[in-house]
């Protein structure tokens, strides 16, 4: 196969470099499908607020405004408690300090899960299954309408993750990240997992 010249890479039009560009990241978003397991990039359940944050302080703005308010499930959007869905955030911040229980295998991290993370750190948020645990992750317990132990454990986890002085593990399917990427990774599962919340009617 002949290789392409650096005179034909210039000769690229700007209307064929932006068509390359669509096809990475195309390739990317197809890559985020397998991501998630049974989750899919393109899943959007109904009442999805789409809710974006750049900061896990950002996000927990929103989590302390929902629990203050009374947090609702806002249905199909999801099939977990507010609790439960504090309790799963919380666990993925821990395992980013202590390690995942079933990481992906490193081939698959820096091929597929390293494009699903730029494709959905390139849109600003992430779409998956808001049903699905972490994989090898331990049970979440059963719902209560008491969330303030949930909410406890994911506020320590934050402040872990912020005041953590070393690195951080691989993520289980985005493999390697650094700080700035992995503080966007978790400020865009809460969102995605906020998005199906919002406060109950006054």
């Amino acid at each position: 196969m002949p290789k392409t010249t650096l005179s034909a890479r210039q000769g690229q039009t700007p209307s064929r470099r932006r068509w390359i560009k669509l096809g990475a990241w195309a390739a990317g978003a197809t890559a985020a499908a397998g991501v998630a397991g049974t989750g899919v990039w393109m899943y959007q359940p109904g009442n999805d607020r789409q809710l974006v944050f750049a900061t896990l302080e950002q996000a927990m703005q929103e989590v302390d405004r929902l629990s203050a308010a009374g947090a609702r499930a806002l249905e199909p959007a999801t099939a977990w408690s507010w609790s439960q869905t504090l309790e799963h955030c919380a666990q993925s911040i821990e395992f980013s300090l202590r390690g995942f229980p079933a990481p992906k295998a490193a081939l698959f991290q820096h091929t597929a899960g390293a494009a699903a993370f730029a494709a959905f750190a390139a849109l600003g948020r992430m779409r998956h299954s808001l049903a699905e645990p972490i994989p090898g992750a331990p049970a979440l317990a059963a719902a209560v309408p008491d969330a303030s132990a949930a909410l406890a454990r994911l506020r320590q986890a934050v402040q872990d993750f912020v005041a953590h002085p070393g690195p951080l593990q691989p993520h289980f399917a985005y493999g390697p990240l650094g700080r700035t990427q992995y503080e966007q990774a978790h400020a865009m599962h809460l969102a995605n997992h906020l998005s199906a919340f919002d406060v109950r009617p006054g």
